[in-house]
């Protein structure tokens, strides 16, 4: 492993603690953005598969 990578496994590791941290203190807020975050990506493939199933049928 050059040192690099150490660098980068050791930053990666202090980012998931601190969010972990950060997480555990605003877990409401956190829940509310996990769900707004699944409504997004519906909204999205929704819309994704509207527009394939309009491509098909015009076909």
């Amino acid at each position: 492993m050059d040192k690099m990578g150490i660098a980068m496994l050791i930053a990666g590791i202090i980012l998931v603690i601190a969010g972990a941290y950060e997480i555990s203190l605003f877990w409401n807020e956190f829940i509310v953005f996990i769900e707004g975050g699944i409504g997004l990506c519906a909204i999205i493939i929704g819309i994704m598969m509207a527009g394939i199933g309009f491509i098909l049928v015009k076909d």
